[in-house]
């Protein structure tokens, strides 16, 4: 029995409170977004980069209706595979976006890595070669996956502490850079070039980076108690925070930083601004909570992501190999995860980890609202215009970034339309062969004869 036990994922019904979910999606938003995207965003769109934070904010909460829909009917430690599969059943859709949903996830863990590396280095002047960033990073990855190792209790302790910690921290830095400022004007009449209407939504794609992290209180459904009103509201009071925290450290940043030293410090914007502000102490002080802030999110991402992965095996959408290893399939996933964590943190950048991640997760977030027009409408009770509206305006952040890369960097585009080729390909192949896969179809068929 045991064994077979080791071979499910746990969930634990209704065994967090409303406050502990609010803190696990404000934990996981304010981990990236903040720390690395603040200057990725200024050097996209110049004086603007406060108002593209706003932007996504908007974006987000359009987008949040379909995941409150779904969550309130369908409550379930699933998360998005579980939508997707109640859209798009055992089929190459949801498969397809599943994955992508998943990719996007350990990107945003490489992404934390990464920034973890460029605040720390800030703590010994600096890393011209960006060697150092990759092996901090690394080195960060396999820590969380050692604490991941040690149970689901572990996980949420440490990540609760740090997340009150870091959000408190990240508040104190808002408001003495406010307060330190000459002046809290920021000047967009002057937007030059990089003010355009492509590269604002462009830079509002990378923001919505930053409160994508709303999603993992749609993954913890039926953990949450009353989910039907309790995720809802969890949803909406984090990005209603976030939204405070992040205009907040945008004025600071912006008001204590030139535009040139903002783009010229861009993965490490805040341990910069805090410079001129409160001199080395406030370097220390900032990169102590940047360094916190990426460790916490990189915990629950790890956790997240494996299970998320481990939830599409047991499905039968996604192949699974053992490898010899022995343990549970979300023992397994949680190594693949990592080791995927890994590659992409040595070889890859910040903007253009942060450009995968962005691409991948726009059109997973178009294939829900989607399910929710096409399938789920009438089951969820959705009005119609809300998700149709979210799609409009995830097209616009999505074309608008992909014209901006496709002049600046186009190469990243092309590992983005690669990688989703082989995905669809290879995930054609796997459910043809899988005897789910045809059973399903049957149904399918049947249902539609039956109407």
């Amino acid at each position: 029995m045991s064994r077979e036990e080791d071979r499910t994922t746990r969930y634990q019904e209704g065994s967090l409170t409303l406050p502990g979910t609010v803190m696990l999606g404000t934990g996981v938003m304010i981990g990236a977004g903040i720390f690395a995207l603040t200057g990725q965003m200024a050097q996209m769109t110049g004086v603007l980069f406060p108002l593209a934070f706003l932007a996504a904010a908007v974006i987000v909460s359009f987008s949040a209706y379909s995941y409150i829909k779904i969550s309130n009917a369908y409550p379930s430690a699933g998360g998005i595979g579980m939508y997707l599969h109640k859209a798009y059943g055992n089929r190459l859709p949801t498969a397809f976006n599943a994955l992508l949903m998943y990719f996007s996830m350990v990107i945003a863990q490489s992404f934390l890595a990464r920034t973890f590396g460029s605040y720390t280095m800030q703590l010994f002047g600096g890393d011209d070669s960006g060697r150092m960033v990759s092996i901090l990073g690394v080195g960060l990855i396999l820590v969380a996956f050692l604490i991941n190792l040690m149970g689901n209790r572990m996980i949420q302790g440490v990540a609760s502490f740090i997340g009150v910690l870091k959000i408190g921290g990240i508040l104190i830095f808002g408001l003495v850079g406010v307060w330190i400022a000459d002046s809290i004007s920021v000047d967009f009449s002057e937007p030059g070039e990089a003010g355009t209407p492509g590269n604002f939504l462009g830079a509002t794609a990378l923001g919505i980076l930053a409160f994508k992290g709303f999603t993992t209180i749609t993954n913890s459904g039926s953990e949450v108690i009353d989910p039907k009103r309790n995720v809802g509201r969890a949803i909406v009071i984090s990005i209603a925070a976030c939204v405070m925290i992040y205009t907040l450290v945008g004025f600071a940043v912006a008001s204590n930083l030139s535009l040139a030293e903002i783009i010229e410090t861009q993965d490490y914007s805040l341990a910069a601004a805090a410079r001129p502000a409160l001199g080395e102490y406030g370097v220390w002080f900032t990169v102590a909570i940047a360094m916190m802030a990426t460790a916490g999110g990189i915990l629950a991402s790890v956790f997240a992501v494996s299970r998320m992965l481990a939830m599409l095996t047991e499905m039968k959408l996604v192949p699974h190999r053992h490898f010899g290893m022995p343990g549970s399939i979300q023992k397994h996933t949680l190594v693949y995860t990592v080791v995927l964590g890994l590659v992409l943190t040595a070889f890859f950048d910040l903007s253009r980890i942060a450009a995968l991640g962005i691409v991948f997760y726009l059109i997973m977030d178009i294939a829900i609202h989607w399910g929710v027009l096409r399938y789920l409408r009438q089951d969820i009770k959705a009005n119609r215009w809300v998700p149709a509206t979210a799609i409009l305006l995830d097209l616009l952040a999505l074309g608008g970034f992909v014209w901006v890369k496709l002049s600046t960097d186009p190469f990243v585009i092309g590992v983005a339309v690669v990688t989703m080729l082989v995905i669809a390909v290879s995930e054609q192949v796997f459910l043809k062969k899988s005897p789910e896969s045809a059973q399903a179809k049957q149904e399918q068929t049947h249902a539609h004869h039956h109407h």
